[in-house]
């Protein structure tokens, strides 16, 4: 199994950028499939951006889509989220995970602990 980090998160004002890193353990972290996903205060956590084992096809969610970013660099073992134009709206706990995609994109894998982004008006 996969053992993820997140880091990069921080205050920043709307309109700011921020860039996300999950630094990932482990040999086979190139075969998985990853997402981010966030979970704001007081609801369910939902899905951000997914990026495929060779980082060739990437999905956003609509709310995110033309100001974030994801890639991945397979030889650094991370996966990154690039965020622009951030509204206050984005203030979250992101994490990462391997993902699954369906109907919907799912966390495969055992959550972390998160990195806080807190976008201020």
């Amino acid at each position: 199994q996969v053992q993820l980090v997140e880091s990069g998160g921080g205050l920043v004002q709307a309109g700011g950028s921020l860039r996300l890193s999950c630094a990932a353990s482990g040999r086979t972290f190139s075969s998985y499939i990853m997402g981010w996903f966030r979970q704001a205060p007081g609801k369910e956590r939902e899905f951000v951006a997914v990026i495929s084992w060779t980082g060739t096809s990437t999905y956003y969610a609509e709310f995110v889509k033309g100001r974030f970013t994801i890639s991945r660099d397979n030889a650094k073992n991370t996966v990154y989220l690039q965020m622009n134009s951030l509204k206050p709206e984005d203030t979250a706990v992101y994490y990462c995970n391997t993902a699954r995609r369906g109907t919907t994109v799912s966390g495969t894998g055992s959550w972390g602990q998160g990195t806080q982004v807190t976008v201020s008006s």
